[in-house]
């Protein structure tokens, strides 16, 4: 319930000396059960010390528990990614990680699924604005004549990322940049913004004829949003997960057969491209998001994550090609989240801490939505789609 004085403002209760600290949540607890009637009891109870939260949330009550399941085994022939993995999912839908759970054995019994990663870059993209079109089209040969300075100046700003191209789109008298930098094992959103803006820093000083106007962000980035233009290049890491699904496997796990599971793919990606969507597939956010909650990821990013493209191919004896295309995995083993103790603990479960464990979430994410798809692609083949949600996925009143 709101405040008793709706006209009233009542600030949230601070402490200057040591607000991560349990008597500044419970200062806050109490504050937020005078004002709304909330008795926050279940909210107040955690393992986690309130210190430990620092840099990854402001005005720390307490935790949200999420129901965590873990799906699986499923494996994996990835690059880095190699053997049987236990999949952590938190989400509060049933059926959810039974239906991956099965993805993952029909995988697993098809030889495992393939996956790779083909490219791996995190953007920023300043915006310079020149006296007129053809002093923009010079701008973009000075840019290539000064890669190395502007990389320096940039990489000046982090240990780990690398700048590695500069896109540029001139429109008007304008020109509309992405910076690609290689971002190690973060996600890289907070390093590229700092490492880009000391490069256009860098660049306002030494560009001789100057600018009208300069922003870190003309946009083109598309940070935390959708967008055709991180379909084609990518944000975070391109992964492409495939596997040749016998008919007979099929046939056995799931009781359906490959040709129609083609053949409803087939039709419902016509609908997929009539309703727009940014994935033609069954169901790539489900099992990204339960993911990305589980190790610590930044979960907006998932807007940007579960973009992707499938493809299937029936070979003449009846089995299945199916792959994903997910052109901007954004993941993370270092820095936000994932520094949190019970998110740690879901990429111990994956073999995903230390150095160079980036690469294998981000293949381990490709696997599970494969898995994912074509569970519930089987099952709406099957017709067990509905009594399947029935049985594990309604609470009974």
């Amino acid at each position: 319930m709101p405040t008793k004085d709706p006209g009233e403002r009542r600030s949230i209760p601070r402490q200057k000396s040591d607000d991560y600290s349990e008597s500044a949540a419970e200062t806050r607890r109490k504050f937020l059960h005078q004002q709304t009637g909330a008795a926050l009891t279940h909210t107040a109870g955690y393992s986690t010390r309130p210190e430990d939260f620092v840099g990854n949330i402001e005005n720390f009550i307490g935790v949200v528990q999420m129901p965590l399941g873990v799906a699986g085994p499923c494996l994996i022939n990835g690059e880095h990614a190699k053997g049987w993995f236990y999949v952590p999912m938190a989400t509060t839908e049933g059926t959810l990680v039974a239906s991956y759970s099965r993805g993952m054995r029909l995988l697993s019994e098809s030889g495992g699924v393939k996956v790779t990663v083909v490219d791996d870059v995190m953007q920023r993209a300043p915006l310079f604005e020149c006296t007129d079109a053809r002093a923009a089209r010079d701008f973009c040969q000075w840019l290539d004549n000064n890669f190395a300075a502007i990389a320096a100046a940039a990489e000046a700003t982090t240990s780990i990322g690398k700048l590695k191209e500069i896109q540029r789109w001139p429109v008007a008298r304008m020109v509309y940049t992405r910076m690609n930098f290689g971002t190690g094992d973060a996600a890289g959103q907070n390093m590229t913004g700092k490492a880009a803006r000391a490069a256009m820093l860098w660049i306002a000083e030494n560009y001789p004829p100057g600018f009208l106007h300069m922003q870190l962000s003309g946009g083109i980035e598309t940070d935390k949003k959708h967008s055709h233009i991180n379909l084609l290049h990518s944000r975070g890491k391109r992964v492409i997960a495939e596997v040749t699904i016998p008919a007979e496997v099929m046939r056995r796990l799931t009781r359906a057969e490959t040709k129609d599971v083609f053949r409803m793919r087939q039709r419902a990606m016509i609908g997929g491209v009539l309703a727009g969507t940014a994935y033609n597939g069954p169901h790539s956010a489900n099992g990204i998001t339960a993911m990305f909650i589980a190790t610590g990821q930044d979960e907006a990013n998932v807007v940007e994550s579960h973009t992707g493209i499938t493809f299937m191919d029936l070979a003449e004896n009846g089995d299945l090609y199916y792959s994903v295309t997910l052109p901007s995995v954004i993941c993370a083993t270092h820095g936000g989240g994932t520094k949190l103790p019970t998110q740690r603990e879901c990429l111990q479960l994956l073999g995903c801490e230390g150095e160079g464990s980036a690469k294998k979430l981000a293949e381990i994410v490709a696997a599970t939505v494969l898995a994912g798809d074509i569970s519930l692609a089987s099952a709406i083949t099957s017709d067990e789609w509905v009594s399947s949600h029935d049985s594990l996925g309604r609470n009974k009143l």
